[in-house]
């Protein structure tokens, strides 16, 4: 009888996990990942919260387990389709080749939102306004430095850019951007201690374990400053400067703070694919666009179609543990299913 095999899309952590796991309980995985390596956009990430832990510490086993198990992996594969019916699943790839299997699950994780689509906060426009991503790559390369190649001697860094926004049509939370801001500002205040900084906030979100510690140690010891209010935009200086206008929420009066850079926390996206292979698979999708399981419970994983299953940032923002958990679920879902075919 020839082996059962499931066909991971998405070369992610969760992506990854899922296929290693699939490998251990006896299921043929492949993976497939439109981008030249794997790793996805953990790859971009320096240091993650709350134990400070290299982001290539987490990625590089999930890589070496690929290599040494001999998982089939199909890099620069974009895929433009996926169909078939409830014993077979056909994924076909925009270079026009194709791959079948008995079940899919997919891991396509999330797009960062566009924060130049939220003009008023200048990114793009002026160029010592960043975002967090822009930033978490400074961390990599050892600096965090201005245009102009200076120290910042103060910065303000704003959250929810692109989350808990309607009118960007992004009404959720990216349930990270609190703790990231948290762990970012730490980190500018480690490289520069004489630096000072802002966090705009709406309110923190700090539900993991470890992070309201987190954010203690961010007041006690980093002296980061937490602002409760919403910058309202943000303009350039004669002398390359951010000009922020904003409000305390608390104090109930109007702020004008010129710093050196501004960081942009970008939210979550589902991708725009979602829509597409939601509709091809017949399986449903979250308000958010995000892919939807059958329940919030033991079905998070698993969709309409008994082959088709979902895991990680492509069911919703989550941190990276919980990513790589549910791709567990996943893969055991699955496992479950193609060795109960005949």
């Amino acid at each position: 009888m020839a082996a059962k095999r499931v066909i991971v899309i998405g070369g992610g952590v969760a992506g990854m996990q899922a296929a290693i796991a699939l490998k251990n309980q006896g299921v043929t995985p492949m993976l497939i990942e439109r981008d030249i390596t794997l790793g996805g956009k953990l790859c971009r990430w320096d240091r993650l919260f709350p134990s400070a832990t290299r982001a290539c510490e987490v990625t590089a086993p999930l890589v070496e387990a690929i290599s040494e198990t001999g998982i089939r992996t199909v890099l620069c594969g974009e895929v433009s389709e996926i169909s078939g019916d409830d014993s077979r699943v056909e994924v076909m790839l925009t270079d026009g080749s194709s791959y079948e299997a008995e079940a899919v699950i997919i891991a396509t994780g999330f797009d960062l939102f566009d924060a130049s689509l939220k003009e008023e906060y200048g990114y793009g426009i002026y160029p010592n306004v960043i975002t967090s991503v822009d930033l978490e790559e400074m961390f990599k390369a050892g600096a965090v430095v201005r245009a102009d190649g200076s120290e910042p001697r103060s910065v303000a860094i704003l959250h929810c850019v692109g989350s808990r926004d309607r009118q960007a049509g992004c009404g959720h939370c990216s349930r990270v951007c609190c703790i990231t801001g948290v762990k970012q500002a730490m980190e500018i205040r480690q490289l520069y201690p004489d630096c000072t900084v802002y966090n705009f906030y709406m309110d923190m979100r700090m539900f993991g374990s470890g992070y309201e510690e987190l954010y203690r140690e961010a007041q006690e010891r980093y002296r980061i400053n937490f602002i409760r209010g919403r910058i309202s935009e943000c303009s350039g200086t004669i002398d390359s400067r951010v000009l922020v206008k904003a409000e305390d929420t608390l104090a109930g009066r109007p702020l004008r703070l010129t710093v050196d850079m501004t960081v942009l926390l970008v939210g979550k996206q589902a991708p725009a694919s979602n829509a597409k292979f939601a509709s091809e698979l017949g399986i449903a999708t979250s308000q958010d666009g995000f892919f939807k399981g059958a329940d919030c419970f033991d079905g998070a994983t698993v969709t309409s179609r008994r082959n088709v299953f979902v895991a990680g940032t492509a069911t919703g923002p989550k941190n990276v543990g919980e990513s790589m958990n549910e791709a567990v679920a996943a893969a055991v879902k699955a496992a479950e299913y193609v060795k109960g075919l005949a």
